[in-house]
Order: structure tokens, then C-alpha cells, then sequence
């Protein structure tokens, strides 16, 4: 039940099975005013989860991969690099590009994001055609410096240079956290059969700002590395030449090349763990998304060089496996998270996955814990949450099955788990709650309570006529939370009724996910473009992010976690360009509603307007006949202290609501603290050039008799802490 209905005294609310209704509704004629009455008396029995506020990282662009790692160079194992045409295969398997055409463009592209000068993209491409792997270009003249392709020590692309002359050699161009820091560290794998030594260096449009020797090189492989450190003069605001050279004629191989930020958190980068470990980050999720369903953990684990470098099947580009269980499990603590390991169910296999279990939780005594005590970390990590595939009734899935297949799938898979680490809590791949219902049934009838935790993956939005006004946009991805919570409570009636006692549901992929499409007509006006539509970065996916929070509160305890999408760049959340790092603001939702964990929810009564969602979203427009939502929204709790929380989203378009909280019998001590989250129109971001465009202000309002009275600005979050006495 939810807001579609009518109770003659208002519109009730979904709530958890036993627990009291934490919101009740009653309309209002005024849609510039809102009345929000606090009944401490009526509480939960349940806690804000802590886990409600967690997030998701895939290897998919430059999330993981200059993102989230510090390492700075593209291509940094001279693979061969595939560019993924946005096509898959039956199977769900990546198409990528053998058209020379668009895999020279996608070069150029891509190369110009990470700091190329334009007077270069030529060279580059060149080099790519000659045998040079794909981001590395030649210094010095095509006939002097000789490409091409060789093999690594372990297997593997890596790639030969020959130059005539000294100061040739091979480079690429990239940008530098210099705002931050002056020193890198750099590592090569390499030999060379005729060279003693090799030249380092960072130059930027001007002369070389820093260079080091590498010394020690024969016909045997060796790991070498370095410093560099580069003047106060250098430039932050420029793109740099990262070059190795050789000081003679002559030859040599290299299998890979890193340079990382001397002030790098175990090989993270400094920037996104410090952001990260201040939002209070409670969960985190890997390694996928879709590229788990063709990833292999055995090979992202021991030592880095003899870690292969792979294709990524679902997203393009290659997997360098250089962030692998270890580095994951150190990022996680970095950032004071719980991992959440999401396993291969798709061209994985049981064994593979119970190996992998043991591998993270077993004693150094059993086979795969002693492995990873060989990799130096003697210690289990003690991985609590498995989740058992990824999106496997989509056809976008590498080796997708139907949901008959999943439940053969999930037994065989949870039996071998199981077996590894019986402690382990599995989640089950659920559909999305908008559609899913069949498969939903077939996973309860196949498994019955053995189908403990099962996932969603709210996804919601579709495309987007180009003439729909980008305001409705809006409206209906106000009006989602709603339809959300009436499917999920639905969802745990189904799980009771198939013999699930405590169902639990993960929501482990969440962000907006509109599109703009054609104009709904030849001649139509263009309104809806790409910097109006409410997206990811914008403010709306943060009130859009807070209203889910509402819901899954409300609906404790069901729903045991949420894992937002994503990390960086990707989805909302962090961004990370140019080596800078800067916040969306969704990542202030979720650091901000992380203050509330653990405090017991009450129930309000809320006197508001409400508005009808015009149903522009496809999404939306299948699932419902009509969506309707109040124009403020408001959930309340307690702390351990005894202060209370409040959370206000103003719903409304473009104007301003006058919200008056009533709280009968508390005792505040001293002012009402506000942290107001609020932008002029809601598809309002942060870009590189505007970072804090949009974030929190604070500031404090006057509480008497009981009553606090706040002004909340159209497209406004507002979070409130009333100190107790």
C-alpha cells in the first residue's frame, strides 16, 4: 500500500510488517506551507541501519582506474587496447571496434581528456598504427625510433623500443596533482639486451622539470624504481610529458610503467580515500556491475608483475588487475568501509567462488589462506557480505541465464560458499522491483528460505523525449521513491508468504538513469538537453537519494543496506579530472543522512500539499497509471544522546515551502542546527572549474514553545539536529 490509496483521514504510508506507521499523511490546500507534528512517543523498535549509505565501485571507465587508484598513466602494461562499440553479443559478451577509423577517434578522444595537446594526437596515432601501445607515443622521428610488440615475463603484451640516437625513446602526456603534491614515484619492469640504463623524465610546454636515471638494466628482467620532484616553478594548471628515454643507440622492453603521487594511500588515491573516509563510507561493493560477470579473481592476486592483463568484457578497455582483493580489502580500511565482494556467477564457477572465499576469510592453515598469506596478509580479511552475481536476467550480462538458471546457479554456487565459510551472509540476484516480479516468484518458489537476502537494482528512468519539459523530468523522479517503497513492501509480503521468516533485501546498484532521446515529433521544440536533465551529478539525485533513505528507514528492518552507483567518475558521487578531485552532490547526501545511523526513528504527521508526477519517464510511465507525492517529505528520529534528527526534502518546483515543526514535549537545548542542501534549479552540479558550486551551508534557527519554524527554498534538503537537554 502506498500513496495511490485513500484512508478517509489522510493517506497512509508503507511500513514494516509490525512496527508503527513512522509517516502519516494528511493533504493540505496550501502548497506553500507544510506541517510537520514529531510523536516521540510513537518509535520504531528498529535503528537507523548504518549500512544505508554505502557505495558502489565497478571497473567500468575511470572509476577504479584513474579514479579511485593513484596511478596516473594510461595504458600502463602496453596492452593491446580494445575500444568497446556499445554493442554486445548474445552471450552478453563486449563487441569491440576493428574499424581503424573509430578506433582512431576513440583514441583522439580519449587522449585529449588526460592532457594530450592537440599538435600530439597526430604522433599518437601514428605510433598506435606502428606497433606503439595504444596512449604512448614516440619522442624522436618515426624512422629513428622502431615499435613493436613483445612478451612479457609472465605472458602478456609488453612492448619493444630500438632507437638510433640518445634522448629517443617513448612517452605519453598527462596531468599531475601538482596543487597537492611535487613528488612522484615511478616503477619499471624492463630489460634490454644492449642498454645499461634508461632516462626518466617530466618536461611540461617548456623545458624538463624533472629527470632520474634508472641504472642496472640487462637481458633479465628487473623491477626498477624512482623519484621525481618537480620545481615550485611548475605549473599545476598544465599537462605534463611523461618520457623514458635511453642515453645511447640501442633496445628495450618494458612490461609495464607506473607513476603514482608520492603521497598515494597504499597505491589509492589521497584525495578520494580523505572524501570518502569523512563521509563516514559504511559499505562498499566489488568489483561489479556487469565486469564481474567475466572477471577472475585469481588473477588480481600476488605480485603485480605476474598479474595478466586482461580485456574487460563488459565495459571495453583492459583490466590491468593491479586492484585486486588486497588492494580492495586496504581501500575498504583506508576508508573505514565493510567490503561487500560481489562474485562471478556468470562465467565463473562455484569452485572459483569458494576458492575465493577461503582466499579472504579462510585460516593461513587452509589452501587458498595459505595463498594469501604467501601474498603477505596472513590475517583473514573476513569479507562478511557475498553477493551472488550481477544482473543476470539482463541480456547485457556476460553468460546471462533465466531465472530457473539463477536458482540452479544460486544453489550451486551459495553449497560451495557455503561450505568455505559457513559464517558468510549471500545475497541473491534479484530483479528490479519496477518489473521483476516474475523472476522475483521463481527465485522464492525454487529457494524458499533459503532465499535470505535478495537484491534490487533500481535504475530508473528510461528516455526522455527532447521536447518533454525538464522540470516533469524532475517531478517524476520525485514521485519514484514512492512507487519504490509500495514494490519493495510488496516484495517482502512475497518473501513472507514464500516461507521467507526474516526477508532482507539489499539495494546494492542505486542512482538516476535518464537519457535524452529524439523529439516526440519532426518539428517539435528542443527543451530537454544534456546540461537540463536531472542526472547523476546533479541535485536532484541527492533529494532523489534522501527520499530513498526515507523509504528504506520506514521500512526497517527490510532493507539491510543500499550501495549508491558509484565511487568516481561514475554515477554520482566523486569526480575526478585533470587529478583534482571534487564532490557531487549526492556525495554530501550521503555523508550528511550518515550522522543518523543508529538513532530510533518516531513517527510525524505531516499536513502537506501534494503534486501529481506527469509521467515523462518511461520507467515510471509502465509502472504506474498515476504517481503522486507530498511536496515536502520528512522523517524523524532520536539519537542515543537524545537530540533529535530531522530530514525535509522540499519536493516543490520553484518555490519555496514554509515548514513549521511541531514538537510537543522536548526540551531543546539551545538552537535548532540546520545543514541546507539547496541549489536554484535542480539539475544544478559541480564542475572542475566550479567545484563547490553546490554544497552544504549551515547555519542554526531559533526553537520555542516547540516549535521550529524553516523557510526551505525550492529543490532544498535540509537536515536538522535539535540538541537535548
Amino acid at each position: 500500500m502506498g500513496l495511490s490509496l485513500w484512508l478517509g483521514w489522510g493517506y497512509p504510508t508503507t511500513a514494516a510488517p509490525g512496527q508503527p506507521q513512522l509517516r502519516v499523511l494528511r493533504p493540505s490546500n496550501d502548497p506553500s506551507r507544510a506541517t510537520v507534528w514529531v510523536r516521540l512517543n510513537q518509535r520504531s523498535p528498529h535503528r537507523i541501519s548504518p549500512w544505508l549509505t554505502g557505495k558502489f565501485a565497478e571497473h567500468l571507465g575511470w572509476n577504479i582506474y584513474n579514479g579511485m587508484d593513484a596511478q596516473i598513466l594510461r595504458n600502463p602494461t602496453f596492452a593491446d587496447y580494445p575500444f568497446w562499440t556499445g554493442q554486445m553479443s548474445p552471450d552478453g559478451v563486449t563487441r569491440f571496434h576493428a574499424d581503424e577509423d573509430k578506433i582512431t577517434a576513440e583514441l583522439r578522444r580519449q587522449a585529449q581528456r588526460f592532457g594530450w595537446p592537440q599538435a600530439e594526437l597526430d604522433g599518437l596515432v601514428q605510433s598506435y598504427r606502428d606497433g606503439l601501445a595504444s596512449f604512448w607515443t614516440r619522442v624522436g622521428e618515426r624512422n629513428a625510433v622502431e615499435v613493436s610488440p613483445d612478451t612479457g615475463p609472465h605472458g602478456g603484451r609488453a612492448q619493444r623500443v630500438q632507437v638510433r640516437a640518445a634522448g629517443q625513446g617513448v612517452a605519453q602526456w598527462t596531468w599531475l596533482p601538482l596543487h597537492r603534491v611535487r613528488q612522484y614515484q615511478f616503477e619499471l619492469m624492463a630489460r634490454s639486451p644492449d642498454l645499461e640504463a634508461l632516462t626518466v623524465t617530466l618536461s611540461g610546454p617548456g623545458p624538463t622539470m624533472a629527470k632520474a636515471e634508472v641504472t642496472g638494466l640487462s637481458g633479465s628482467w628487473r623491477k626498477v624504481t624512482g623519484k621525481l620532484e618537480l620545481p615550485d616553478s611548475a605549473p599545476a594548471e598544465a599537462a605534463y610529458r611523461f618520457s623514458i628515454t635511453a642515453p645511447a643507440a640501442g633496445q628495450w622492453v618494458l612490461r609495464h610503467v607506473f607513476l603514482r603521487p608520492a603521497d598515494h594511500v597504499n597505491g589509492a588515491d589521497p584525495d578520494v580515500v580523505r572524501l570518502l573516509k569523512e563521509s563516514r563510507l559504511p559499505v562498499l561493493r566489488w568489483p561489479g556491475g556487469n565486469f564481474v560477470s567475466g572477471y577472475h579473481w585469481q588473477d588480481g592476486v600476488g605480485p603485480v608483475e605476474q598479474r595478466p592483463t586482461r580485456p574487460n568484457y563488459a565495459w571495453g578497455g583492459v583490466e590491468l588487475n593491479t586492484f585486486g582483493t588486497a588492494e580492495f580489502i586496504a581501500f575498504c580500511r583506508a576508508v573505514g568501509a565493510e567490503p561487500l565482494i560481489c562474485i562471478n556467477a556468470g562465467s565463473g564457477t562455484p569452485a572459483e567462488a569458494a576458492a575465493w572465499v577461503q582466499y579472504c576469510n579462510g585460516s593461513p592453515d587452509s589452501p587458498m589462506g595459505a595463498l594469501r598469506a604467501a601474498h603477505g596478509h596472513p590475517q583473514p580479511y573476513r569479507v562478511r557480505w557475498w553477493e551472488v552475481g550481477n544482473e543476470l536476467w539482463g541480456r547485457w550480462q556476460f553468460y546471462w541465464t533465466t531465472a530457473a538458471g539463477y536458482v540452479d546457479r544460486y544453489k550451486q554456487f551459495a553449497a560451495a560458499m557455503r561450505a568455505a565459510d559457513p559464517s558468510i551472509e549471500l545475497l541473491a540476484c534479484g530483479a528490479p522491483v519496477f518489473w521483476g516480479r516474475d523472476w522475483n516468484a521463481t527465485l522464492m518458489a525454487g529457494l524458499g528460505s533459503d532465499l535470505k537476502v535478495i537484491t534490487d537494482h533500481p535504475l530508473i528512468g528510461g528516455t526522455v523525449p527532447a521536447d518533454a519539459d525538464p522540470l516533469a523530468v524532475y517531478q517524476d523522479f520525485m514521485a519514484v521513491p514512492e512507487v519504490l517503497a509500495d514494490r519493495w513492501a510488496a516484495l517482502e509480503q512475497d518473501l513472507r508468504a514464500a516461507g521467507v521468516t526474516a526477508p532482507r533485501l539489499a539495494v546494492t546498484e542505486l542512482q538516476m538513469f535518464a537519457r535524452v532521446g529524439q523529439a516526440s515529433q519532426p518539428d517539435a521544440p528542443v527543451r530537454l538537453t544534456g546540461k537540463n536533465l536531472v542526472g547523476q551529478p546533479t541535485l536532484t539525485e541527492a533529494l532523489y537519494d534522501v527520499l530513498v533513505y526515507h523509504a528504506a528507514v520506514r521500512l526497517a528492518p527490510f532493507i539491510e543496506l543500499i550501495t549508491h552507483s558509484a565511487t568516481v567518475n561514475h554515477g554520482g558521487g566523486l569526480r575526478k579530472e585533470r587529478e583534482r578531485v571534487y564532490a557531487q552532490p549526492c556525495y554530501y547526501a550521503q555523508a550528511d543522512f550518515a550522522a543518523l545511523a543508529q538513532a530510533t526513528p518516531v513517527a510525524v504527521e505531516l499536513h502537506v500539499a501534494f503534486e501529481q508526477a506527469p509521467r515523462v519517464l518511461p520507467d515510471l510511465r509502465r509502472a504506474t497509471a498515476q504517481a503522486q507525492y507530498s511536496l515536502v517529505d520528512a522523517l524523524a528520529s532520536q539519537a542515543p544522546d537524545g537530540s533529535v534528527w530531522l530530514s525535509l526534502v522540499n519536493r516543490r518546483v520553484g518555490q519555496p515551502v514554509q515548514v513549521e515543526v511541531i514538537l510537543d514535549g522536548f526540551r531543546a537545548a539551545g538552537l535548532a542546527q540546520v545543514r541546507q542542501l539547496s541549489a536554484p534549479v535542480p539539475w544544478a552540479a559541480n564542475t572542475l572549474e566550479q567545484p563547490q558550486a553546490v554544497k552544504p551551508v549551515d547555519f542554526s534557527r531559533p526553537w520555542a514553545d516547540g516549535k521550529l519554524t524553516l523557510d526551505l527554498p525550492p529543490y532544498t534538503w535540509a537536515r536538522v539536529r535539535l540538541p537535548s537537554r
